[in-house]
């Protein structure tokens, strides 16, 4: 097992989870973080984290899709071990559905 972001992080992107992540798996995308599936040890510290409940254990039903884009654009973008500011429009976009089709960038982010 392990744990995913999904798209609730998009244009939200808190990097509360960031800073209670004991292995630094978190990797940094433009508009939202994703978690590295063979860095995560499965501690579940980031899940009670995200304000947005963005992250999520992969036994859930569902969440194949973002493991395997978890998995790719960890390998892509840069490591992120600190906690950011989240972007000063984050609350605009906390409870918007259908935030992949409409945002998401494979961009990376600056991460540390």
């Amino acid at each position: 097992m392990t744990y995913i972001v999904n798209d609730k992080c998009i244009k939200c992107k808190y990097t509360d989870c960031v800073e209670v992540c004991p292995v630094d798996c978190f990797y940094e995308g433009a508009n939202m973080l994703v978690i590295h599936p063979d860095e995560c040890i499965d501690c579940g510290v980031c899940e009670p984290e995200c304000p947005v409940e963005a992250i999520k254990p992969d036994t859930e039903p569902g969440l194949e899709k973002w493991l395997e884009l978890n998995r790719d654009y960890a390998d892509k973008w840069p490591n992120i071990t600190a906690k950011k500011d989240a972007p000063s429009d984050a609350d605009t976009y906390k409870d918007m559905e259908g935030k992949f089709e409409k945002f998401f960038s494979a961009e990376p982010g600056e991460g540390d």
